[in-house]
């Protein structure tokens, strides 16, 4: 039985749709250890998938001490209350974002430059320490057909002004179906930290670029200011058979999936 976290959020939304024997852990905030601790034993799970988080990083800095209870006491709080079940939590590329020099990064060469992402880096040790078992995935940004969030899919869909991407920057972009339906293989990984989603090689101003000329929007797309690469180097996951398409060939599948729906010429 498998145990979800943030069960009606993004992440875990989809995989509570997609994998087998879930069920949805009640909300989180505001319990204290011992509270966690029941909802654990009483789940009598042998895999925990942590997603629930304050994510926004602007959030994070007005508000750093929701943002520490969030993003790094409850997931402590989840791995002492663990004990024989497979914890699994989402950690996010971020862990790069103060990263300079050669990429895509490997999993060694963290430097965050935010308070989300320094607190997910605490979360990471301070898990790992707790329960050397734990898997800590660094997951990119993710997208799909979704209306109550934004995400890249959904801003080049209803795009009716040009993008503005960099052809400077390289960072992974990862369809959150196949985030979902690789948990099986995630749950066998041996414990710690790994990065986690879809490789590419093109910038964020050529992939746009040819996904707009894919779906048959054509906004067009400026070459802007460079942001934050957070490219990452995959392999370690991806030698445990933790596999993902491409960015290109992951963005054209999500484009298919929903080609009716939202009435997509795909070229």
């Amino acid at each position: 039985m498998i145990l979800v976290t943030g069960a009606s959020g993004f992440v875990g939304g989809k995989i509570m749709n997609t994998c087998k024997d879930v069920i949805a852990c009640p909300s989180l905030k505001g319990l204290c250890e011992d509270e966690i601790k029941r909802i654990v034993e009483n789940s009598q799970t042998d895999t925990i998938i942590h997603t629930a988080a304050i994510s926004d990083i602007g959030e994070c800095e007005k508000d750093p001490e929701a943002s520490y209870i969030a993003n790094v006491l409850i997931p402590i709080y989840l791995a002492r209350a663990s004990k024989n079940a497979k914890l699994i939590c989402f950690s996010s590329d971020q862990v790069y974002s103060g990263t300079k020099g050669d990429f895509p990064f490997t999993e060694d060469m963290v430097n965050p430059s935010n308070t989300y992402a320094r607190h997910k880096l605490e979360m990471e040790h301070r898990v790992l320490d707790i329960d050397p078992n734990a898997v800590m995935l660094r997951a990119e940004w993710m997208y799909d057909y979704y209306l109550k969030k934004s995400n890249y899919f959904m801003g080049a869909l209803n795009a009716r002004e040009p993008l503005r991407y960099s052809s400077q920057q390289y960072r992974g972009i990862t369809y959150v179906k196949e985030v979902a339906n690789n948990m099986e293989a995630v749950s066998r990984l041996p414990g710690g930290a790994y990065n986690f989603g879809s490789e590419t090689t093109k910038s964020m101003y050529e992939i746009t670029k040819e996904f707009l000329s894919f779906i048959g929007n054509d906004v067009g797309v400026f070459d802007g200011p460079c942001g934050q690469n957070l490219w990452m180097n995959c392999e370690k996951a991806r030698k445990h058979g933790v596999v993902f398409s491409s960015v290109e060939d992951g963005l054209k599948d999500c484009a298919k999936d929903y080609a009716s729906l939202c009435s997509l010429k795909i070229k």
